[in-house]
């Protein structure tokens, strides 16, 4: 129970305007990492060519990815594992977090969570996009994008290397 509050902790800090210390210091690639080793259901983190980028996509992106973990351990059911896949492409940074759970029913045009009209706004505010999947039974997908542009990548200064504890994590660049 201690790790679900450190998480959302994470949370309250960010509604507030906090930006994490752990993002800042270590990037997306680690604190993702850091996340995934304590959540909540246990997540495995996969990355592909993931490095540093301007806060506001790094907050975005971690902020939705924390939003959808806590929904797995909210509504996915019990022993379910999550994954977070992060990768890089030419002109955009992609994100996806999925599980195996109970899944819902999306309904196109139906009320939505807080959750997930939150993760909208924060990707929107950044020209990004949040898809959800989801089917009784058969788990829950949701998928965001956003364009990096000239000016969304920062200098990586090197090689992210990540320590691996009792979390999966693969990491590439």
């Amino acid at each position: 129970m201690d790790q679900l509050e450190e998480v959302l902790d994470d949370l309250r800090q960010l509604g507030h305007g906090i930006y994490p210390a752990l993002l800042r210091d270590v990037g997306l690639p680690r604190a993702l990492a850091a996340v995934a080793g304590r959540a909540i259901p246990p997540a495995q983190v996969d990355l592909e060519a993931v490095g540093r980028y301007r806060s506001e996509i790094e907050e975005a992106v971690y902020l939705c990815c924390l939003e959808a973990l806590q929904n797995v351990g909210k509504h996915a059911g019990d022993g379910v594992e999550a994954r977070i896949v992060i990768r890089e492409r030419p002109d955009r940074l992609e994100f996806e977090i999925r599980d195996e759970g109970q899944g819902f029913r999306h309904m196109v045009g139906a009320a939505e969570g807080h959750g997930l009209t939150n993760m909208q706004e924060r990707l929107a505010a950044v020209g990004g996009t949040l898809e959800v999947e989801s089917a009784p039974g058969g788990g829950t997908r949701v998928r965001g994008g956003v364009p990096l542009g000239s000016d969304g990548r920062r200098p990586a200064g090197g090689v992210v290397e990540l320590e691996s504890d009792s979390s999966s994590v693969v990491g590439t660049r």
